[in-house]
C-alpha cells in the first residue's frame, strides 16, 4: 500500500518540534492553573490556581520519579502540547507567576487557552501531512496560520479568542481529511471491514473485548475505549482523534499509521514491546 501521509511528506518530528512540553522552559503552569480531584489518577484534591504540594520553587516536580507509585498517574499522562514554555518564555517574556503576582490570575485563564490552541495545531500538522486529502491542504493550510497568530497575541487579546467556535471550524476540516485517509486506506485494502469504519464518533467501547480485530481504517473519533483489550488488534490508518484511551490494552497492536494520536494517549494506555507506535513518539516507561 502507498503511504497515506505521502512518501515525501514533511517530517511530522520536526514540525512539532514547538509542540513538544519542555518543563525546563515552563514555569510550572500546569502544576498551578490545572484543578484535579482525588481519584484513581490523583492521590489529593487541588484547586485551580492553588500550587501542587509538589512544585519546588525552581517550578520542578520534586516528586517525578515516583509520580505513578504514589497517586499521581495522571501526571505522567498530560500534555500541554508546548503551551507551557510557549506563555513562559514568549507571551510573558520570562515573566513568571510568582515573580509578577499581580499577572497570575490572568497567565491561570491563558493558560488553558493556549494548550487548547496548540493541540488543534498538532493535529493541523499533521493532517498537513496526509496525501490523500491534498485537496484539503490550502484550507488546512489557511487555518494553521490562523491558530498560529492567535497563539502570538498578546494575554487580554488571547482571552477573548472563541476557541469553541475555532475548535469547530478546525475539527469539521480534521474530519474531512481523516474521511479521505480512510476511505483510501480502506480501498486499497480491497473494502477490508468497511463495517469497522463505522464505528461512529464517541462510541462507547468501555472495557469492550477486541482482542485481534481489525480496526483498519476505523472511525474512533471520541471513543470511550477506557479499559478496553485491543491486544494484537489492527489500528492502522484508524482515527483516534479524542479517543480515550486510559488502561486500554495495546499490548501488540499496531498503531503505525493512526491518525491523529497522541502521546498522552499512549501514556494513558498499556502496551509493551510488540506494540508498534509512529517512529515520532516515545514508547512510555511504564510499558515495559
Amino acid at each position: 500500500m502507498d503511504d497515506q501521509q505521502g512518501n515525501h511528506a514533511p517530517s511530522l518530528a520536526g514540525l512539532r518540534d514547538d509542540l513538544r512540553a519542555d518543563c525546563e522552559k515552563c514555569f510550572g503552569l500546569c502544576c498551578v492553573a490545572l484543578p484535579f480531584a482525588a481519584s484513581s489518577d490523583f492521590a489529593i484534591n487541588k484547586d485551580a490556581g492553588t500550587p501542587c504540594r509538589n512544585l519546588q520553587a525552581d517550578f520542578r516536580c520534586g516528586v517525578h520519579q515516583s509520580l505513578r507509585q504514589i497517586g499521581f498517574r495522571g501526571c505522567t499522562v498530560y500534555d500541554c502540547f508546548g503551551a507551557g514554555q510557549k506563555l513562559s518564555q514568549e507571551t510573558y517574556g520570562g515573566r513568571d507567576w510568582r515573580q509578577a503576582p499581580e499577572l497570575a490570575s490572568q497567565m491561570y485563564g491563558v493558560f488553558p487557552i493556549m494548550w487548547q490552541l496548540h493541540e488543534l495545531l498538532w493535529y493541523l500538522t499533521e493532517a498537513l501531512t496526509f496525501h490523500a486529502a491534498c485537496s484539503l491542504h490550502a484550507k488546512l493550510d489557511d487555518v494553521l496560520r490562523e491558530t498560529k497568530r492567535f497563539t502570538e497575541l498578546a494575554p487580554a487579546e488571547l482571552l477573548r479568542v472563541d476557541v469553541p467556535a475555532h475548535r469547530a471550524k478546525v475539527g469539521e476540516l480534521l474530519r474531512e481529511a481523516s474521511e479521505l485517509v480512510r476511505t483510501e486506506a480502506c480501498r486499497k485494502q480491497k473494502g477490508a471491514r468497511i463495517k469497522a469504519r463505522n464505528v461512529g464518533r464517541g462510541a462507547d467501547l468501555i472495557g469492550a473485548k477486541l482482542k485481534g480485530a481489525d480496526l483498519l481504517g476505523a472511525n474512533l473519533r471520541g471513543a470511550y475505549l477506557i479499559a478496553a483489550d485491543l491486544r494484537g488488534a489492527n489500528l492502522r490508518w484508524a482515527d483516534l482523534i479524542g479517543a480515550d484511551l486510559r488502561d486500554t490494552d495495546l499490548r501488540g497492536a499496531d498503531l503505525t499509521d493512526s491518525l491523529f494520536l497522541t502521546q498522552a494517549q499512549l501514556n494513558a494506555a498499556k502496551g509493551d514491546a510488540a506494540t508498534k507506535i509512529p517512529p515520532s513518539f516515545t514508547r512510555p516507561e511504564h510499558w515495559a
